[in-house]
């Protein structure tokens, strides 16, 4: 334990970062992700992912350090924190998106990656997506922004 309680704290708020993401995967909320988790989820989604067994077994090799065949949330923050020393998969993700490089996603950043993803979104859609990341649509979104998107509960 740290005299100051500092370092406990912090590490506290980083771990609850990606806790509503790893809840929104957490399909029949038993604390952990599963192969029919992963399935429920990918099928809201026109990429074809929900059906193939060996990408979402893939999915679940990558985090699941323990073998056990499900992902916990430590080995979920894990894999998007990127171990904790910086540079996590949701950056990464961040500067695909972020065509222009200029470290925000706007309009068309989105438009594009939402298209070769195979999401169907519209314009309007985009838009409101930017604006519930704290942005707008003449400065886009912050990597911070996209993660507020990604948490958001759409229920």
């Amino acid at each position: 334990m740290c005299p100051t309680g500092s370092s406990l704290r912090q590490a506290t708020a980083v771990r609850s970062e990606f806790r509503p993401a790893f809840e929104v995967l957490d399909a029949d909320r038993d604390g952990k992700i599963s192969r029919e988790d992963l399935r429920s989820f990918c099928a809201g989604f026109p990429c074809g992912v929900a059906g193939d067994d060996d990408v979402i077994g893939t999915m679940i090799s990558v985090a699941d350090t323990n073998k056990d065949g499900f992902v916990e949330y430590d080995e979920f923050e894990r894999v998007l924190d990127g171990g904790g020393g910086g540079g996590g998969v949701m950056e990464d993700v961040f500067r695909v998106m972020d065509r222009d490089g200029d470290g925000k996603l706007g309009l068309e950043d989105l438009k594009s990656y939402m298209s070769w993803a195979g999401f169907s979104a519209t314009e309007e859609d985009i838009k409101a997506m930017i604006r519930l990341g704290g942005g707008d649509e003449t400065r886009g979104v912050s990597y911070d922004g996209l993660l507020k998107i990604l948490a958001a509960d759409y229920d």
